[in-house]
């Protein structure tokens, strides 16, 4: 059996659209791609062995890579229906092209795009949305990466400074205490009192929460398992995956609560296996977080925390664990993410209000 010969002139790749891309090392050291790409290996191999011959010959000079002809939006749809995306990633996706990026570069031309014209499109947005501002140009430098990637483009023109794809929060979350979340629980209306415990306690997430169900408690352990998630796409229930594979956890039960867990399921929840923790009191379906609001904004008043959104509480249980101790790895495990830097934040919260405990420890013994 005779072995194929390497090829020792150029590169030849396959890119994720199906077409072809030539490249090589030119006389100067630097790697060029083909101008254009190819339907065949075929021909992007009789194009590298052309340019050999010019180089061989002194002949050869650099090409300027064509311009791709179709239109940005044309290129953002296939991008988008070509990703596998959760059903509320992509129509986010969708609304950020169709509200902040497409009206401006909607029909500009995929390879006239320009740094300065996409400078311009980036100043020209809201500056009082600094998250919305930075979420577009994020996704629109994710699609020329891919231009690029795809051999439609030479170079990605979003070179805007570091930075411009993220946004700081615009206002640091203050945990609830202790006695404020007492006072939230007992003004929700029962069948909700335990909703707001293990989100604080649990840490657990809303969609998490809406579809936990009798079999995901494990009461002589004092575990709930945390397996899927609920989100809403076009106003329609999906139920899937948590927000990350880390997600999907086991977390303990600080043993005061069981007595509450056990008489919330004696009280408010179906006998069946995978009868909801926490159903519609309307339908039995899932619950919606604007069938709740009503009900949350009476008790989080009535604690004197009218800022306090209901994601704050998981917020404010991480914050609870950080304090008691919970080292890196532990909040992660608890907390469901893959990464350490949230669970740093949570530590780094925890740091600050122990500052702060030590400020009016130092206040009372001067007024002492």
């Amino acid at each position: 059996m005779t072995r194929k010969r390497r090829r020792q002139f150029g590169h030849v790749r396959r890119l994720p659209s199906g077409k072809f891309q030539a490249s090589y090392i030119a006389p100067d050291g630097s790697r060029h791609n083909a101008p254009t790409t190819f339907l065949s290996k075929t021909d992007a191999e009789t194009f590298l062995t052309l340019t050999e011959g010019r180089i061989i010959d002194s002949k050869w000079k650099p090409e300027a890579p064509a311009q791709s002809k179709q239109p940005f939006h044309e290129y953002a749809a296939i991008w988008l229906a070509g990703r596998t995306l959760k059903p509320t990633t992509r129509q986010t996706y969708r609304s950020v092209l169709d509200h902040h990026i497409l009206p401006t570069l909607g029909d500009r031309l995929l390879g006239g795009l320009r740094t300065v014209e996409i400078r311009t499109w980036y100043a020209g947005m809201d500056p009082s949305k600094p998250a919305a501002r930075a979420h577009a140009y994020a996704l629109l430098k994710s699609i020329l990466s891919t231009a690029v990637s795809d051999g439609l483009i030479p170079s990605n023109p979003c070179t805007l400074p570091r930075g411009s794809s993220s946004s700081k929060r615009k206002r640091p979350i203050e945990p609830a205490t202790l006695e404020q979340i007492t006072t939230i629980a007992a003004a929700m209306p029962e069948r909700y009192e335990l909703m707001v415990l293990l989100a604080t306690w649990c840490a657990l997430r809303w969609g998490e929460l809406c579809e936990l169900r009798r079999d995901d408690l494990d009461l002589e352990r004092g575990r709930v398992k945390v397996e899927r998630a609920l989100t809403w796409a076009n106003r329609m229930p999906i139920v899937g995956d948590p927000k990350s594979a880390a997600g999907r956890r086991i977390v303990s039960v600080p043993p005061h609560l069981l007595s509450k867990v056990k008489q919330h399921l004696a009280d408010h929840v179906g006998a069946e296996p995978d009868a909801l923790l926490f159903p519609h009191p309307d339908n039995g379906g899932w619950l919606g977080m604007h069938t709740l609001f009503h009900d949350w904004d009476l008790a989080r008043r009535a604690a004197g925390r009218g800022d306090l959104r209901f994601h704050d509480l998981r917020h404010t249980g991480a914050v609870l664990a950080a304090q008691s101790g919970a080292t890196i790895k532990e909040l992660m495990n608890r907390l469901g993410h893959s990464t350490a830097e949230m669970a740093l934040r949570y530590q780094h919260a925890s740091e600050d209000r122990d500052l702060e405990l030590a400020q009016k420890l130092s206040e009372l013994a001067t007024r002492g």
